[in-house]
């Protein structure tokens, strides 16, 4: 691997690896992630640590578990005095630039990244915080479907047919419209600089869409693509209410499931089908971004990483969005090309976690990542893999209690404080139907994990934290809208250098 190379780092939002034609989707297209896959390495167990936008970004910035920076949920502050792994790049001379979203929360809305190209598409501010989020939290998570009777809206809505818009041109497809212009534009200057000899340092760019996170809205030729497809909906057994956790009933409460009608088998595949679209949509980007290294004589010095912060649900188990445990939510795709080849075309199959790009990023740079972080470089686990590692998820989000994850071979483990845990075997259950935890044949299995969590973590330490968190969020969120003030990125435009100078280039 060369010196220093490039870093071109692609984040979708809540992508689902089962649903990706490179993990083995019969009929969701996604040519351009298959064809990184071939030239890279494909991670078939990777985590998101936290399945929730601004949290799980969080963690991947700082390569820290949620508990340990107070990323709580959509709302929490983010520290300005957390390194990332842009403040280390930077440090080692890599120019950091960031198109598109990354939620972060607070003043501090560039986190160690020397520029952003483009304001994020969602607010900075604490108005995140929900007065239903401190309500279940003081309840202990007991009343769920009490707590959230009085939300203003439900997320459940958008999970309808009648949720999905085709060719409805809309604020979310603009914002990737632009982020995806802007990186093109960045690796095509850095490629003149290349040509033309100049000086220019290895860079970071960071493009980080939307898509396919709702609104279901795809562009019509997208939608088009999946005209007549079989599209496999999801099952609901008789007994589905007995399989949900007590984290499960407070989200589906939280997102409004029971009050609207999930399981209309055209709407169902009206959602699917916009689901399928808007990841061939993302994947379209994906490819033209590799297109674009390659004409400007960039790839052979790039190292190329896409994943996802999350996945959706998408009415599996009558469950909408993300902020579970569940696969189709806590597992996302993860594909890593070397631009010298390495392990070219081949899997990874233990778990990994998104944690591991910050020091994964700090070897590539050849820079020590002597801070705390809570993450181990994929490079390592790629030359000796770890069957018996354990990676680890937190959720805290409109539920009433602590919830934490572990992952360990075939196994996953899913605790919740105060309440009954899970276990599923992911090599008979993929699914995640049969719950193992109190089965006596499983027992040494679920004792281990369980204490590996609470070796690891306090829950009743993130009781406490969380609430004060929210309490102290609540109050300034509340001063902030008083004083209309705004913590919101805005690029910096010069007008004195003019769209003459920006834009008609040599």
């Amino acid at each position: 691997m060369p010196n220093q190379p490039n870093i071109l780092f692609i984040v979708s939002d809540q992508m689902t690896a089962a649903l990706t034609g490179v993990y083995g989707h019969p009929v969701v297209q996604t040519p351009s992630l298959e064809r990184l896959a071939e030239t890279g390495i494909r991670f078939d167990a990777a985590y998101t640590p936290f399945p929730l936008c601004s949290p799980g970004r969080a963690c991947v910035m700082t390569g820290r578990h949620a508990s340990a920076i107070g990323a709580w949920d959509n709302g929490a502050l983010l520290p300005a005095d957390q390194p990332t792994f842009a403040h280390y790049l930077s440090n080692a001379g890599y120019d950091t630039v960031l198109s598109g979203k990354m939620h972060f929360i607070g003043p501090d809305q560039l986190h160690g990244f020397r520029r952003r190209m483009n304001t994020d598409i969602y607010s900075s501010d604490f108005d995140w915080v929900k007065p239903e989020w401190i309500a279940i939290k003081e309840d202990g998570g007991q009343h769920p479907e009490e707590v959230m009777s009085q939300r203003p809206q439900y997320n459940a809505r958008g999970y309808t047919g009648a949720g999905v818009q085709i060719d409805r041109w809309h604020n979310a497809l603009s914002h990737d419209e632009e982020v995806h212009f802007r990186a093109i534009e960045y690796l095509r200057a850095q490629g003149r600089a290349q040509r033309d000899k100049e000086d220019a340092a290895p860079f970071l760019l960071c493009a980080s869409y939307h898509h396919p996170h709702e609104p279901f809205w795809p562009p019509q030729e997208y939608w088009d693509l999946y005209e007549g497809a079989e599209i496999e909906l999801p099952e609901f057994p008789a007994n589905l209410d007995e399989t949900y956790s007590a984290l499960d009933r407070c989200l589906n409460a939280y997102h409004g499931t029971r009050r609207y009608n999930l399981r209309d088998p055209e709407g169902l595949y009206r959602l699917r089908r916009a689901y399928y679209a808007l990841v061939t949509y993302m994947d379209r980007k994906v490819g033209e971004l590799l297109d674009t290294l390659k004409a400007n004589g960039l790839a052979e010095n790039t190292v190329v990483i896409f994943t996802s912060d999350h996945g959706d649900m998408l009415c599996e188990k009558e469950m909408v969005q993300k902020r579970c445990f569940y696969e189709w939510s806590c597992r996302i795709p993860l594909i890593v090309r070397f631009p010298d080849g390495w392990k070219a075309g081949t899997t990874h199959t233990p778990p990994v976690s998104l944690l591991d790009l910050l020091p994964t990023f700090a070897q590539v740079a050849g820079v020590d990542a002597l801070l705390p972080h809570d993450g181990v470089s994929l490079i390592p686990q790629l030359e000796n893999p770890s069957p018996d590692r354990i990676v680890y998820a937190q959720a805290h989000e409109a539920v009433g209690m602590p919830c934490l994850m572990a992952r360990q071979g075939q196994y996953k483990y899913n605790y919740i404080h105060g309440y009954a845990p899970q276990l599923f075997d992911l090599a008979t259950d993929p699914g995640e139907w049969h719950n193992l935890a109190t089965e006596p044949a499983h027992s040494a299995v679920a004792d281990r994990l369980r204490n590996a969590i609470l070796r690891q973590f306090d829950p009743e330490a993130m009781v406490e934290q969380n609430l004060a968190s929210l309490y102290r969020r609540a109050l300034i969120r509340d001063t902030m809208k008083r004083h209309d003030q705004s913590w919101a990125h805005f690029p910096y435009y010069n007008a004195r250098r003019g769209a003459m100078d920006q834009y008609l280039q040599p």
